[in-house]
């Protein structure tokens, strides 16, 4: 190691120094993206490539208690499996989805199910377009990004992750209750129908 050339002692001086500068940016570059409101925590991620799935999946594997789901397109594997070792962990997960996902080809509807996951299906709109997970009561995810593949690689996409507030996490899931309420299961029944209303013929008196 003494007889080295300086030039190699220099060339691992500033590999080490540009890690660690590294290292500074990225610690830095969390800490802007973390807001502070009372006792709760915000955090933002962006997508494409950004770091949404891997929050996601973080804050899946700190579930001990409860995860609720809603979602419109669901084709993420890293996101699914993280579900799946939650109920294995001996949490509560039950999952809405869109009536899209007994169609689409790349759902990971048929992968939850067969791991024994309450997965029910929302028939009762257009679209059930919520993008939300509830996690132990004070935890909420939301924001514009579908938990799929495209979102994450393609997409321009945001996640909030609103950590230890408690009342947004009842207001959420009180919502989420009210959609469970009329869920069915995936393959039984048929989807409700959903009643636009016609605009009046032309000739019609006020």
């Amino acid at each position: 190691m003494r007889n080295l050339p300086e030039w190699c002692w220099l060339v691992g001086v500033g590999i080490a120094g540009g890690l660690v500068i590294a290292c500074l940016i990225d610690v830095l570059i969390q800490r802007f993206r973390q807001y502070v409101l009372g006792d709760a925590v915000i955090l933002s991620h962006f997508s494409p490539k950004g770091t949404c799935t891997t929050a996601i999946v973080a804050e899946l594997g700190h579930a001990r208690h409860e995860v609720l789901v809603q979602a419109y397109s669901f084709t993420s594997k890293p996101i699914a499996q993280a579900l799946i070792d939650a109920a294995n962990r001996g949490v509560r997960v039950c999952i809405l989805l869109d009536k899209s996902n007994e169609s689409e080809s790349y759902t990971e509807l048929g992968d939850l199910t067969s791991h024994g996951m309450d997965v029910r299906i929302d028939p009762c709109h257009a679209i059930a377009h919520n993008k939300i997970m509830i996690i132990d009561g004070r935890t909420v995810l939301t924001g514009s990004f579908n938990f799929t593949n495209q979102a994450e690689h393609e997409n321009a996409e945001n996640l909030l992750v609103l950590r230890h507030h408690r009342d947004l996490a009842r207001t959420y899931r009180a919502n989420f209750e009210a959609h469970l309420s009329h869920c069915q299961l995936p393959g039984h029944g048929q989807p409700h129908a959903v009643h636009v209303r016609k605009p009046a013929p032309a000739h019609a008196t006020a």
